[in-house]
């Protein structure tokens, strides 16, 4: 049996790689290893042919070093003209954890993936939006919110994670698990006063009550998308149920149900 081949993608936020490529190792599935901004060059149909699905466990486009006005970078026409290109082809795509805060001056990504992680305020589908929260060393339990072949098998998610309180978009996802964590600004700190020097701190921050939802699948253009928004760090990719739930979610993309099922959306969207 074929095993699948994926393009991983990093860079932008560190990781400890060991325990991570450890993690992919165990799921019996063959990868090749590319890094920003040489990903750039080969995010595109022509030099993708030969890989099943593409996996993101980056967060390009942001320069902390430059003024806080100026640290979203837009990425050029090129690239993003290429990465379109694989989602009307219906590539596979794989977000994991920080990808959702990646290219933040690309409006379109937020929407490939399902939602967006702001470092500061931005204005986000026409209305001006406050910067995310995130949280450490957070253990919850995250339920099934819809039953999908990703989930099969898996009754819930217990695991000691970094969680993310953003804007999901959910008139364009289907959840795949519910954390029990309550995703309100007292549980969160603000990534605009990290980035201002004030780290763990949510003074002088604001932001609604979010959405708990912390894996999806999407479809954008002809591409199936699942999102997990776990993985922060080596307790993570040691989690077996997560390592179940990561192959399931490959698993899928790669399947001929999942454009199948991306094609319906397609129809149900008209």
């Amino acid at each position: 049996m074929k095993k699948e081949h994926a393009l991983i993608t990093t860079k932008g936020h560190p990781f400890e790689k060991g325990p991570f490529f450890d993690m992919y190792d165990s799921l019996e599935i063959d990868y090749t290893h590319v890094e920003h901004p040489a990903a750039q060059l080969i995010l595109n149909p022509k030099n993708t042919a030969d890989y099943d699905l593409l996996c993101f466990y980056d967060m390009p486009g942001m320069n902390f070093d430059l003024p806080k006005e100026n640290i979203e970078i837009e990425p050029q026409q090129a690239f993003k003209e290429g990465f379109i290109e694989l989602l009307e082809e219906g590539k596979p795509m794989l977000f994991m954890h920080h990808s959702i805060a990646g290219w933040p001056a690309w409006d379109e990504y937020a929407e490939i993936i399902g939602g967006k992680f702001l470092y500061r305020e931005k204005k986000l589908r026409g209305k001006l939006t406050i910067d995310s929260g995130y949280r450490h060393d957070i253990t919850y339990i995250a339920k099934i919110a819809n039953s999908h072949p990703i989930t099969e098998g898996i009754k819930e998610l217990k695991i000691t994670d970094e969680v993310y309180l953003n804007e999901i978009f959910e008139d364009s996802i289907y959840p795949l698990l519910t954390s029990d964590y309550l995703f309100v600004k007292d549980n969160f700190y603000s990534a605009n006063n990290a980035i201002n020097g004030q780290m763990y701190n949510n003074e002088n921050w604001d932001h609604p009550p979010g959405l708990a939802h912390v894996a999806w699948v999407k479809s954008y253009k002809n591409s199936p998308i699942v999102y997990l928004q776990m993985g922060d760090g080596p307790s993570t990719y040691e989690n077996e149920t997560y390592r179940k739930l990561l192959k399931q979610s490959i698993n899928w993309l790669t399947s001929k149900e999942a454009q199948e099922w991306v094609q319906k959306e397609k129809e149900i969207k008209k």
